[in-house]
């Protein structure tokens, strides 16, 4: 049985900052004390100018696999994951074939069951006709519900809002919206279309899916929850206007509406395009620096419950076609936490409050088993954070499949310095361990 010893390490860890060691047996978090003496079978870690914390449980990466392997795949992108410290995720339906039944979600589970580096779950897509799947599913096994209410990769636009209503009847699992008014994007795009034809420039996306767009599809979401009592949460808020429809004031276990932001959406405004142009295209937007502020006051406020990722590659081939032909979406998973850190605290927001965000409150609001927190008897998924060294992005430390990214050149002060998955050592001084680890998560429904 694997037995692991982290001594003089701080712990990040339910609001509080503490030091401690943490003894790891098999799988799991055996005990949190101070001056654990233990046999010399035990190996260990010092942990002397590091933090701790819960690894990431990512509520929103696409990986691509399968039908899109080109751009990346379960194994490749859980890799980058682990080196990022992300050591949960839950990955999305657009891929090829869309993941919109049973069948299709089961065979996802069969490919991460060989191929994950990190711990795996799988949302179920809901479409215009599949409700019988979304009644059939198990619970226990699935992440919930993600509902496309705008378009984006994979073609998997849901517009029957009768169709939408009778998800949001017919489900007790968490329905995860993105949401985006597609009338509106079409009316914005020919405008644009008209302007500069085929050339539209890619400053013209926060114009095109704007403020607009975004408010008027998440308003009708939370709008139709508070009808049905649905269990929503609404993915990758962007903008200043969407944040009143959410309330800050309730206690997490008690809220039905929820909310999640991407770490782009915290780290770059519009005046980043003139430099990054496509490689910052995302749907929703990236907008402007007010709607940036705006977030990260809503993330302390509690407007905002999750921070997540949004991984989703595509190739730099695909990236450098013209704006109408060039796909939204960028890889991220590898320096989501990295991006947070450096900018949490000069937004009056403390780590503390970082990894409620993408720790404690993923696994409260999926209900995930026994993950999230450092508790005893948890599983010892755990992120050993050097506040002393810094990490330069270059191009040769990318494990992304796609080989690029928008933070290249970019000095973080932190480096994640250890994974811990399941007890196990999986990444460590920039070496990932070549076994996949990642197990199948469960949830407590």
């Amino acid at each position: 049985m694997n037995k692991l010893l982290i001594k003089d390490i701080i712990i990040i860890n339910e609001g509080l900052r503490t030091a401690s060691d943490i003894y790891i047996e098999g799988e799991f978090i055996k005990k949190i004390s101070n001056n654990i003496k233990l046999d010399n079978s035990v190996k260990i870690i010092d942990g002397k100018g590091h933090l701790a914390i819960p690894g990431m449980i990512d509520d929103q990466v696409h990986f691509r696999e399968p039908g899109l392997t080109h751009k990346g795949d379960i194994r490749s992108e859980s890799i980058a994951a682990i080196a990022g410290g992300v050591t949960s995720y839950f990955e999305m339906p657009n891929t090829h074939p869309n993941t919109t039944s049973i069948k299709e979600f089961e065979n996802k589970i069969n490919i991460a069951s060989n191929n994950s580096f990190a711990n795996y779950s799988f949302m179920l897509g809901g479409t215009n006709d599949n409700i019988n799947e979304i009644k059939r599913i198990d619970e226990r096994q699935v992440a919930g519900i993600k509902l496309f209410l705008g378009s984006s990769t994979g073609k998997m636009l849901i517009d029957d809002k009768s169709s939408i209503e009778n998800i949001f009847n017919s489900t007790s699992l968490p329905i995860s919206a993105h949401c985006e008014d597609e009338q509106t994007i079409k009316d914005n795009t020919e405008h644009y279309r008209s302007l500069y034809g085929e050339d539209i420039p890619i400053s013209a996306h926060p114009q095109i899916r704007n403020e607009e767009a975004c408010f008027k599809s998440s308003n009708f979401a939370v709008t139709l929850a508070k009808k049905t009592g649905a269990r929503l949460n609404v993915f990758h808020i962007s903008t200043a206007i969407e944040l009143d429809l959410f309330d800050g004031n309730v206690d997490l276990k008690d809220k039905k509406i929820t909310s999640e932001v991407c770490a782009h959406h915290l780290w770059f405004s519009n005046e980043d395009y003139d430099s990054l142009g496509s490689k910052i295209k995302w749907n929703p937007a990236i907008k402007s620096k007010d709607d940036r502020d705006a977030l990260w006051k809503a993330i302390k406020d509690n407007k905002i419950d999750i921070i997540a990722s949004d991984h989703a590659p595509h190739t730099i081939e695909e990236k450098n076609n013209k704006y109408l032909n060039c796909p939204s979406g960028g890889p991220m998973v590898q320096h989501t936490i990295l991006s947070l850190l450096q900018n949490c605290e000069k937004h009056g927001v403390s780590i503390e409050k970082i990894v409620e965000k993408i720790s404690h409150n993923p696994a409260t609001i999926f209900k995930v088993n026994n993950r999230g927190f450092l508790r005893e008897g948890y599983y010892a998924d755990i992120v050993l954070i050097d506040i002393n060294t810094p990490t330069v992005v270059s191009k040769e430390s990318l494990l992304y499949k796609c080989g690029w990214s928008p933070f290249e050149g970019q000095k973080f002060d932190n480096t994640i310095h250890k994974t811990i998955l399941n007890g196990n050592v999986v990444y460590e001084n920039g070496i990932v361990n070549s076994i996949p680890y990642g197990k199948k998560i469960t949830f407590n429904r």
